[in-house]
């Protein structure tokens, strides 16, 4: 079966890539517009905070219960409940008159993302042989890349016809997919395994004993440096748009260009400079020379609001952390052994909890005083760079023995 389907796997991975780009596009648009969508609620940093961190709660929380219906009932059915809960989502975004509506909107999201990723992740699995695999995840991660590069610049270019305007179209681009899916993506998953995991009946441990086991392991301070890094990289792309929207004026066009550019640099060098990179300098340099570089842009960007030095300075930001990824989870893998799957979904855990603290944390400074996030972020990162030099002194003293 797993040799029929890998045969025939370019039309489905085709169709998963299309639906990954939406949901990272659909992420992506929010970025440059939140500053001002935002004024038509009289809100600011700490709601703008919130609403990605509801995002990142939801999709935490549901991302374990999606992934063991995806195995009890196919991975089809989850995938299209997803981007159904997308398209509401994104049309509650653009039609919401009260700020607790945008809350809804965002929990919804989460779960639509949570019910799509780890289905089209075990999709790829299904229809690909071993050998095949990496290169049909990698097609996955470079849609999920390119939407969310795109995002903040469609996003801004379609705010110029009005701020809704972004979330109508990302509605309607939602739908579509939806009906493609149903009416064009087979079931990679057969009946008799789906029947069989909904007859068994070992019960998997929840997320929280899983975050607890985590705590034991040998690579605990490289899934901690997860957390630090994702909670940097969030707190920078929430309070961007506002922070330059307030100190020096910036335009959704302005933001979307600043954004799409830096994140596309990132990309760039992730896809053709990273394992360059690691076999010149080894992780550990890597890891640690971007979380200094990392925390001495961030104090950069409160020192001028010229346009190119901006762009520069998060072009800079986005190479970086794009360079910092990589490096940890490579090392995270050659610590693990045998439990990979264990990790990869501890991985995961740590890269939401980032995402959800990252954002509230970063509006609630924002509130404060408008340079509070960026200050805090460098601190954090800084932090994170004592950290991975404490776990490489750790290392060597347990291969010394």
């Amino acid at each position: 079966m797993k040799s029929e389907n890998a045969e025939n796997s370019g039309r489905p991975i085709l169709f998963l890539m299309m639906n990954m780009f939406i949901a990272m596009l659909g992420i992506g648009l929010i970025i440059p517009i939140l500053p001002e969508f935002l004024k038509e609620f009289g809100a600011g940093g700490k709601t703008a905070g919130y609403l990605v961190a509801a995002f990142g709660l939801t999709q935490f929380l549901f991302s374990p219960i999606a992934g063991e219906w995806s195995d009890k009932y196919g991975r089809k059915i989850m995938i299209v409940s997803g981007l159904v809960l997308f398209t509401i989502s994104n049309l509650v975004f653009a039609l919401a008159e009260q700020t607790w509506v945008l809350y809804l909107s965002r929990l919804i999201g989460g779960i639509g993302a949570a019910s799509m990723i780890p289905s089209m992740l075990a999709y790829v699995a299904d229809i690909t042989t071993e050998d095949k695999r990496g290169k049909g995840l990698g097609l996955l991660g470079a849609a999920m890349s390119l939407g969310f590069v795109i995002g903040p610049g469609i996003g801004g270019f379609l705010a110029e016809l009005g701020l809704r305007m972004p979330f109508y179209i990302s509605a309607a681009v939602g739908a579509v997919a939806t009906i493609g899916s149903v009416l064009f993506l087979s079931e990679s998953l057969p009946k008799d395994k789906q029947l069989a995991a909904r007859r068994s009946e070992q019960k998997k441990e929840n997320i929280f004993l899983q975050l607890g086991k985590s705590f034991q392991s040998s690579y605990f301070i490289m899934l901690v440096l997860i957390f630090t890094m994702t909670f940097g990289l969030a707190n920078f792309e929430v309070i961007f748009p506002l922070f330059v929207d307030a100190k020096f004026g910036y335009t959704p066009r302005d933001i979307s260009i600043i954004i799409t550019v830096g994140a596309l640099a990132g990309t760039i060098v992730q896809a053709m400079l990273i394992g360059k990179l690691i076999s010149r300098f080894g992780e550990k340099k890597l890891i640690n020379w971007t979380f200094f570089s990392s925390a001495v842009t961030m104090v950069l960007m409160l020192l001028s609001g010229n346009f190119w030095y901006m762009l520069v300075l998060t072009v800079l930001f986005f190479t970086l952390t794009s360079i910092m990824r990589p490096a940890i989870n490579t090392l995270i893998s050659k610590r693990a052994g045998d439990e990979q799957g264990f990790v990869a979904g501890m991985n995961n855990a740590y890269m939401s909890l980032g995402n959800i603290f990252g954002p509230a944390v970063a509006g609630t400074l924002y509130g404060m005083h408008v340079n509070a996030p960026y200050l805090f972020g460098a601190i954090v990162l800084v932090l994170s760079l004592f950290l991975s030099r404490v776990e490489s002194r750790r290392s060597l003293k347990r291969v010394a023995a």
